[in-house]
């Protein structure tokens, strides 16, 4: 090696961002266990790479005793005071052992040294852009499909979506370019593995951040979210202006901005919904599309019972219970629906000039 070894180390440092030195250092260890291996050799040996030259020479390491029982390892005081008379016992004295072939080796090994720490810095910065952005939505393009995952590329890597993460309407064919939702990102000791989902809540999230700038720019808030991914999901939102209306931010003109999201998510049903901190308004507002005619709270329990028209109870339970089981994640509360004729049965009492309010479903728009 020589001092152009050096200027390109310097290069290296500039442009992949990998420290000089360290680089060196590398180099060094690796260059010993390359002696050892090839020189047959159990000495304890020290490897220097001149900062300048490049030059690379070897020092065999040595203990300075009374009496020699190894001289691989040891040195006589008598022999290492002839090399400087200041040498004491338990010194070290280091001795030049360079083969004379050892250019060779040493060029081999920096290479590959450099080249596998090259790699690591560069799956090290992959791994930090992505491990930032959990959380977050990628575009990618679909490569292929095994047993367990779709592969897609985001470019300067490849993630993973697990066969359970698509959407049941989610039908993907090489080169298909994607949005997920990424869940993880993993250190493994090929690179970083980058874990995605199209059925996470947060994806609902993210699109409706990227594509109301109300929210984007903290006018509305997105309170909570409840999906069955490929089916239907609610979203519950708050204005912080109360000059902005939350659910008309989301729907957009003419329902434009929802409507993208929905061609997005393959025809996903999304009910937006305005937040409240009243428990009773809130659960109303979740029930939406139904018509709701009194809510009872109760605090303790965390539990609602809620009463509907007769001819809303269908609505209010939804198909397989779906809409009462979405609002009940979406509120974080217990939810029990009766209609008029079972409250009647069961002598329950109500106010019944209760307002007909409900929420916005644009699921149908």
């Amino acid at each position: 090696m020589n001092s152009e070894f050096i200027q390109a180390l310097q290069d290296i440092e500039r442009e992949k961002g990998i420290a000089k030195e360290v680089l060196i250092e590398a180099i060094e260890a690796a260059l010993i266990s390359g002696y050892k291996r090839n020189f047959n050799s159990a000495q304890n040996v020290r490897v220097d790479i001149n900062r300048h030259t490049g030059q690379v020479r070897v020092y065999a390491r040595k203990n300075v005793v009374e009496e020699v029982l190894d001289s691989r390892l040891e040195i006589s005081l008598e022999a290492a005071q002839e090399i400087d008379p200041n040498y004491r016992i338990d010194d070290i004295v280091e001795i030049e052992v360079t083969p004379r072939d050892f250019g060779r080796i040493a060029a081999q090994t920096a290479k590959q040294v450099v080249t596998q720490r090259i790699r690591e810095a560069e799956r090290g910065l992959i791994y930090s852009e992505f491990v930032e952005r959990e959380d977050d939505i990628v575009t990618g393009v679909v490569q292929r499909q095994d047993s367990r995952f779709y592969y897609i590329d985001l470019g300067k890597v490849e993630a993973i979506m697990p066969l359970t993460e698509k959407m049941p309407t989610d039908d993907f064919k090489p080169q298909d370019r994607i949005k997920a939702y990424i869940i993880k990102v993993e250190k493994t000791t090929k690179g970083p593995q980058i874990i995605v989902s199209r059925t996470h809540p947060g994806l609902l999230k993210r699109l409706f951040e990227l594509e109301v700038p109300e929210i984007y720019d903290g006018v509305v808030e997105i309170k909570s979210v409840a999906r069955e991914a490929g089916d239907r999901s609610k979203i519950a939102v708050h204005s912080v202006n109360p000059e902005v209306d939350p659910v008309g931010a989301c729907v957009g003109p003419k329902g434009l901005r929802v409507q993208t999201i929905v061609n997005e998510l393959k025809g996903e049903k999304i009910d937006i919904v305005r937040w409240s901190d009243d428990p009773a308004e809130y659960v109303k507002n979740a029930l939406s599309p139904s018509k709701v005619l009194y809510v009872d709270v109760n605090q303790t329990d965390k539990v609602t019972r809620v009463i509907v028209p007769d001819y809303q109870l269908s609505l209010a339970i939804g198909k397989r219970g779906q809409n009462a089981r979405l609002a009940a994640k979406l509120t974080g509360w217990k939810i029990d629906i009766k209609s008029e004729s079972q409250a009647e049965q069961e002598g329950i009492e109500y106010p019944h000039d209760a307002e007909d309010e409900q929420s916005v479903d644009v699921s149908e728009r």
